[in-house]
């Protein structure tokens, strides 16, 4: 028993000894929320960012022991430049950076009239020039911490053929191949590592038609028999973060289902 209490005494003295800084995009809600919370649980400070969602920012900020709000457009380069001067002016350093931030549009693989050029520019300009830059930027801060990790929130999709829509799917390969190359060329001050997801019940699906069927015959195909929540992916998240002999990795976060 002294053991078991050794340990959580020591758990928590490392927890509120931790002086480092994570950004996490698209912390509003869903994923990015759950994300923020359980590095916030962890004793990490904690920058919070959105591109609308502002209350939704402003609030979570708030709940969380040590954290900011800063509203930001990953797509625009100059605001991916000031979120993440932002947040080490703020806080003086930055260790961590999680690119929650993305988009998509539910559009049959079919349907190429739909899937138009305007759509894969949209999607591109969040999904993976908005990560390109956001990770630009931090390169400095995260090469000056001594142990700088990215993680980006990648799709099931970009590793299988399926997905809500074709140009979401290529985005999130695009993200997949960015992830190893950055991991190659960043090695060995910053570790660069992806969480694809499969299916995960959040507001992003909120109205999509036919939603609840669909995740219902999905659990009963997976092998952990359920789609994923949010909380599983924000631990996958935490453990790449700190996984200090992992780069190049996209840890598949999806209940078994690549093995179908």
């Amino acid at each position: 028993m002294s053991n078991n209490n050794d340990n959580r005494t020591q758990a928590r003295e490392t927890q509120a000894q931790d002086e480092r800084v994570a950004l996490v995009t698209g912390s509003s809600s869903g994923i990015g929320a759950e994300v923020a919370r359980r590095l916030a649980a962890a004793g990490i400070r904690v920058v919070v960012n959105s591109a609308n969602s502002v209350e939704a920012g402003e609030k979570l900020a708030a709940e969380l022991p040590e954290a900011v709000y800063v509203r930001a457009n990953v797509a625009d380069e100059a605001d991916a430049v000031r979120l993440v001067r932002t947040a080490v002016d703020t806080y003086g350093r930055l260790d961590i950076l999680v690119n929650c931030a993305g988009a998509t549009r539910f559009i049959a693989h079919d349907d190429f009239e739909s899937a138009n050029p305007q759509v894969w520019r949209e999607l591109y300009d969040i999904n993976v020039i908005g990560v390109w830059q956001t990770i630009t930027a931090a390169v400095p801060h995260l090469r000056a911490s001594g142990a700088g990790s990215v993680v980006t929130i990648s799709s099931q999709a970009g590793v299988r053929p399926g997905g809500s829509s074709i140009p979401y799917s290529v985005s999130k390969a695009a993200v997949n191949h960015m992830t190893k190359l950055l991991a190659k060329t960043l090695g060995p001050d910053v570790r660069v590592n992806a969480v694809a997801p499969g299916m995960i019940d959040t507001p992003w699906f909120d109205g999509v038609e036919g939603i609840e069927s669909a995740m219902e015959e999905t659990a009963a195909r997976l092998p952990l028999r359920r789609v994923g929540r949010p909380q599983d992916i924000a631990e996958a998240v935490f453990d790449l973060a700190n996984a200090s002999y992992i780069t190049g990795e996209v840890l598949l976060v999806d209940g078994g289902g690549h093995l179908l």
